[in-house]
This record gives structure tokens, sequence and C-alpha cells, in this order.
């Protein structure tokens, strides 16, 4: 397949090159018109010095899209300026004497510029080969940019997509257990928790599919996720979740909220036998989403600071990842309540 982008920038270098010959030209001509020369001679001394300058030229600036000297390898620039200036030289004076062996006078002017025609054409060679490395190297430098910044977009959709895909196993387990101790003792709520288990992993088959989802989407992914627990944890789970209308409309990462609220789940509920209540709060914070969620935890048996667990390092992983920040997503211990806030950025 072709490049798009690496022929557009070889028609450039292409023009470029006509463009520098076409005006060397000009210069050479207006300069030897002030010589006792007809216009017949200037045309043809400057179409077949410059002409096979051009063309010799060309060809070396088109080896070089498939070989460039490295930066050690250099002098060879050099080398081979001096080799096409010398051979250009011998050939445009044998190839002018033979067009203009009529012109003694010409033909004496000719042989007295030798040295100067070959030093004005090493220069423009070495000048326009030179720029021609520049060149390639500047392009080689940017498809090499390219590459790197794609393969490392794609190491980080696969690391994002593997935290996503690490997230489900933990719940999903967790709720096949209490489904099998509910088709003993209770078949109507096991079959319910079916149910909504299935509902729930259709929906996140469908949002695999997508980075990013509204508050309000994510919010109604969530309760379908709480709705779960409670068939699990019957009275004991609370929930209080509170949305600002202005936040509803904001973009989050799809799937971020519930390994937060099950991380509160799991060190609100675990070492307690009575009620407890989780608090979801959101709202727009300048140009941040902020989401904050509360859990209690009993100090003498939960260490949250110490054991937050996969699901907060994930979701710290993962804003890092589509962010570069650190400072995204924060824990608070205050008495026997603990807090995770999380702040996404929105784009201005």
């Amino acid at each position: 397949m072709i490049d798009l982008n690496t022929a557009e920038s070889n028609r450039k270098l292409l023009y470029i090159n006509l463009s520098w010959w076409i005006i060397v030209s000009v210069i050479h001509a207006f300069i030897i018109s002030n010589s006792a020369l007809s216009y017949k001679e200037i045309f043809v001394d400057t179409l077949v010095t410059f002409g096979l300058l051009g063309a010799v030229c060309l060809l070396i600036v088109n080896n070089m899209r498939y070989y460039l000297p490295q930066r050690e390898k250099y002098y060879y620039i050099v080398f081979v300026s001096f080799g096409v200036s010398g051979i250009c030289s011998f050939l445009s004076k044998i190839l002018l004497s033979l067009i203009m062996n009529h012109d003694a006078v010409y033909l004496q002017e000719l042989s007295e510029s030798s040295g100067i025609r070959f030093g004005i054409s090493f220069l423009l060679v070495s000048c326009i080969t030179m720029m021609s490395l520049l060149w390639h190297n500047q392009e080689e430098q940017k498809r090499m940019d390219a590459h790197k910044a794609e393969a490392e977009q794609l190491a980080k959709e696969a690391e994002l997509f593997k935290l996503r895909q690490q997230l489900q196993p933990h719940f999903l387990f967790n709720s096949l257990n209490s489904i099998s101790a509910l088709t003993g003792t209770q078949p109507e709520k096991a079959r319910h928790m079916i149910n909504q288990l299935s509902e729930f992993l259709r929906g996140t088959l469908k949002k695999d599919e997508k980075q990013w989802n509204t508050l309000e989407e994510e919010m109604q992914y969530l309760q379908l996720y709480l709705d779960i627990e409670k068939v699990r944890f019957g009275y004991r789970l609370q929930t209080n979740i509170f949305c600002e209308e202005a936040a509803l409309n904001l973009n989050l990462p799809s799937m971020l909220l519930q390994p937060v609220v099950e991380n509160a789940i799991k060190f609100g509920l675990y070492d307690t036998t009575g009620e407890v209540l989780i608090k979801v709060n959101a709202k727009k914070s300048e140009n941040n989403l902020q989401v904050t969620v509360e859990n209690p935890f009993d100090p003498e048996t939960s260490q949250p600071l110490k054991g937050t667990g996969f699901g907060l390092r994930s979701i710290q992983r993962r804003l890092f990842l589509l962010f570069a920040r650190q400072d995204l997503l924060s824990t608070q211990k205050e008495d026997d309540h603990f807090t995770t806030t999380i702040l996404i950025p929105q784009s201005i």
C-alpha cells in the first residue's frame, strides 16, 4: 500500500529540486549574458550544464529514498558530490565541444572556465544532496515517531482492555456463589438474580466496544450492579446516590465506577453484620467530573488504606493511561468512614 504522506513528501522534494535548478540556471544564464556569447550559446550552455547536473542529482535524491547514509558516513556525501561534479563537468565539456565545435571563441572560454565550472558544480551538488539528506532524515524521523506513537497507543489500549476484563471475574464469581446459595433456600430470588446478572453481563459486552460513557449511562449500569448486590446482601446494603443535573452529560471512562463501589461494599459489609450505607455523589467541579464514594468501615477489623486491592489500583492505572496524571484518584480515612474521590477531566 502506498503511503500518501510519503508520496506527497516526495512530490514536494521533487518540486524543490526543479525549482532549485531552474533558479540556478537563470542566474547562470544572466551572468554569462554579459559575455560576448550569443543567446543560442547561452541557452545551449545552460541547458547542457545544468540539465545534466539536475538529472544526476535527481537520481541521487531518488536513491536516498531507499538508502540514507548514517551520521558516521556523512563523508560519503562529499565523495559522491565530488565524483558527480567531476563526471558531469567532463561530460558537459565534451557535449558542449561537440555542439559548439564551430565556435573557437566559445571553446576557448569553455576550456578556461573548466575549473570554475567544476567548483560551482561541486558546491551546487553538495548543497542539493545535503538538503535532500536532511529532508529524508526528517521524514524518516516523522515516520518512526508516528510508528512509535501508534505502537504505544495500541499497547495502551491493550492494557486498558486487559484492566477492564480483569474487573469482571471477581464480581461474577461472587454473584454465582450467591446464586448457588439462594437456589436451595430462595429459588425465586436466585432466578431474579440470574436475570439481573444476565442483563448486567449483556450490558458489559456492549460496553466493551465503548471507551467512554456519559455519567447518566454509567449510573444506570451502576444501579444494575447494585440491584444484584442488594439481592446478595439483602437489607444490609443501603445506597444513597446523588448526581447533579449539570454532571449527567459529562463523560467518564466506561465501567469506571463499578469497581470503586465494589471496593466500598467489600470494606463496608464484609466485616460487619448490620446495615451499611454506601454514598455516591457526582458533581461538576470546574472542568472536571468529580465522583465521591463513601463507605463506613470497622477500624479494628478492616484496613482500607493498606488493602484497597486490585479495584482501586486498576482505576488509578486506567486514569494514568488516559490522562497521564497520578492525582486523579485519592482516598481519605476519617473516623470510621473511608472516602474515594475520582476526578475525570473534561475536554475544553
